[in-house]
């Protein structure tokens, strides 16, 4: 059986592809990020090669083994929205999406091992997310939770504020960290096969 390596440490991916029924390991990478353009679809597909590379480069994997590669940036007005840095920079940004169209992209990279040499297949998804609009109140409870510390755009819609979601226009699992329907599609194209 072929090997597939997660290479992310997000409890979130990690759990979209087990419930797409794949048996992976894990092996986050943890080297520098260089980012080499300004274009958020490009910039997700460029860091989740490195990703994928990076943790290539630490195995002697065997003949067909895959290593899966992903990340992911909001935007708003073509501006990229990282991580929190605090509470304070939490609820501007939520300030800013409440009431608004923004858009999330997930890079992914997937490298399959083939005549001891790497295959990449890579693409980028977008999905464009609609808030309802929400109060000062509602924010400020939503950020002393601590669920959007660690989370680009400072929200996770998978977790309670999802509640003030009005529209998803994409793919749902592209949002949370992963677009699995379009790498099952992907890796369909190629004659691969994720599960079993």
């Amino acid at each position: 059986m072929k090997k597939i390596v997660l290479a992310s440490a997000s409890p979130r991916r990690r759990e979209l592809l087990a419930a797409a029924g794949v048996i992976f390991q894990i092996c986050a990478a943890d080297g520098e990020e260089k980012i080499t353009s300004d274009k958020p679809e490009e910039i997700v597909q460029e860091l989740s090669r490195q990703k994928a590379m990076e943790v290539a480069a630490k195995f002697k994997l065997e003949e067909g083994s895959i290593v899966i590669g992903a990340d992911t940036i909001v935007a708003y007005k073509n501006k990229i929205l990282g991580k929190p840095t605090d509470e304070s920079h939490a609820f501007e940004t939520l300030k800013m999406l409440q009431g608004n169209t923004h858009q999330v992209y997930t890079g992914v990279t997937v490298l399959i091992r083939k005549q001891e040499k790497w295959q990449d297949i890579s693409f980028s998804e977008c999905t464009d997310v609609t808030f309802y609009p929400v109060s000062d109140e509602e924010l400020q409870a939503y950020i002393r939770s601590g669920e959007p510390m660690d989370k680009a755009g400072s929200y996770g819609i998978q977790g309670s504020f999802g509640v003030y979601v009005r529209e998803i226009r994409g793919e749902y699992t592209n949002v949370v960290g992963l677009p699995v329907g379009r790498l099952f599609y992907e890796m369909k194209q190629h004659g691969i096969e994720l599960r079993g």
